[in-house]
């Protein structure tokens, strides 16, 4: 996000003129895209994108969710699966896997309560604001591509829950409570603010700030972040998470970035297994956004790198196996290494 990018999401959403600045960029990415996804990828992505849509549920009370064992039914990995699926090119009812899409839509509608948590009673999750984040996310997408008026009204009410429960530090934790924070579901509900600003919903500018200044203070000396503020070591993968909050408040340069991105170029994890690991896919989301965002060397260092470790690792199914269900797996996998389509706006530049 350049300046004139950051000045529309603190203003409140980005409108035709940021858009059309974008353009060019857009273009070019695209290109390079092309020599990045190679046709081995190509087969892996697809792949992977028909075990998904094949493992959708397809009737009952959770039908369009995901998940037949461990997080089954959860919001978060119904939400990153409909993300895998527009990250391929499809959109809502358009596309090889636009019925999939709008049975995600679907679910996640029905299953946003009242007062605007989109949340599933008795479904496992690691945090339900988890849920609610990459739901909200996933619903800002949408919206911005098909401006759904049912989609708009529950999207207001997720943003709504955001914005009141978030707690005097700037963040948020696991329930809608403004009592604790943490830096992972802190990035979550960012994420999520600001694609519901791209898409022309309404974020107060005080919320954003709150946001950024508490993903400021989470950074500890050696450029990585800690989890909570009372202090910490750090971690990849939300250290990868941190430096995407930055970026995306429109925070290319500076200090905070140079280190937060030589942190991650040190200590990204290498020749590290998937099974038990459940943070493993979490954090590479994220790392490749931030080498996204930085491009040239990192970018370049990154991608090819991740993208044969990835291919190297699929399942014969076409899946990616993880500890908290393989539809997780496979959509983080499919995201990570359709990064270069630059189609999704919350992954653009």
């Amino acid at each position: 996000m350049n300046k004139t990018n950051r000045r529309c999401f603190i203003a409140g959403g980005i409108g035709s003129l940021c858009a059309l600045s974008q353009l060019p960029a857009q273009e070019e990415d695209r290109t390079k895209a092309a020599k990045l996804i190679t046709p081995a990828t190509k087969t892996a992505i697809n792949q992977g994108l028909q075990y998904i849509a094949a493992k959708q549920i397809k009737q009952g009370r959770v039908k369009g969710a995901f998940g037949v064992s461990g997080y089954q039914a959860n919001t978060a990995v119904s939400a990153l699966a409909g993300m895998a699926f527009m990250a391929n090119g499809s959109t809502p009812g358009r596309g090889p896997y636009g019925k999939h899409i709008n049975d995600c839509i679907d679910y996640l509608v029905a299953n946003t309560q009242e007062g605007g948590f989109v949340a599933v009673p008795g479904s496992s999750t690691h945090g339900p604001m988890y849920g609610h984040g990459f739901a909200t996310l996933f619903l800002a997408e949408v919206y911005g591509m098909t401006a759904n008026d049912e989609v708009r009204e529950k999207l207001q009410a997720a943003i709504k829950l955001i914005i009141d429960t978030q707690n005097a530090d700037g963040g948020w934790r696991y329930e809608p409570q403004r009592n604790e924070a943490d830096l992972s579901v802190t990035v979550c509900q960012m994420m999520a603010l600001r694609a519901a600003r791209n898409a022309g919903l309404y974020v107060p500018n005080e919320t954003v700030e709150r946001c950024i200044d508490y993903v400021k203070r989470s950074q500890n000396g050696d450029g990585g972040f800690m989890y909570m503020l009372n202090g910490g070591a750090s971690a990849f993968p939300r250290s990868a998470a941190g430096v995407v909050a930055l970026y995306s408040a429109g925070i290319y340069k500076g200090t905070e970035i140079e280190v937060g991105l030589n942190y991650l170029v040190n200590n990204i994890p290498q020749n590290q297994g998937f099974r038990g690991n459940s943070h493993f896919f979490y954090g590479q989301y994220y790392a490749a956004q931030a080498f996204y965002h930085a491009g040239g060397s990192h970018w370049n260092r990154y991608y090819p790198s991740m993208r044969d470790f990835l291919l190297e690792r699929q399942a014969t199914d076409g899946s990616w196996r993880d500890s908290i269900c393989d539809e997780y797996g496979t959509a983080m996998a499919c995201i990570v290494l359709q990064m270069p389509n630059n189609y999704l706006p919350i992954f653009q530049k």
